[in-house]
């Protein structure tokens, strides 16, 4: 079966953080590390895994969660998902944490 991932990047060069979806959670930092074209992780190439978490079998499920975090605009929610001692509830409870 087919997983997707959401994870959480961090560029401490850019002090900016990156919210994404994936099959493939190591490929897609490889991309964002080494693609200078990408509008907003391309200028910086250290990017790290914060935080990353099993969404499920869906595609359409993870841009879901994934669109609802980033349309949140809130730097609170994202250090919450950053924390390792934080358990997700109602709209991102399907997220399932992974150690990174």
């Amino acid at each position: 079966m087919l997983m997707y991932y959401l994870y959480i990047l961090h560029s401490e060069t850019a002090s900016r953080y990156f919210i994404g979806t994936s099959e493939d959670p190591k490929e897609s930092l490889n991309f964002h590390n080494t693609n200078e074209t990408h509008k907003y992780t391309g200028k910086y190439a250290d990017w790290k895994t914060v935080a990353l978490f099993e969404c499920g079998d869906s595609k359409e499920e993870a841009r879901k969660i994934e669109e609802f975090i980033t349309k949140q605009k809130n730097k609170k929610l994202l250090m919450k998902l950053i924390d390792s001692s934080f358990t997700p509830t109602d709209k991102l409870e399907k997220l399932k944490r992974i150690v990174v």
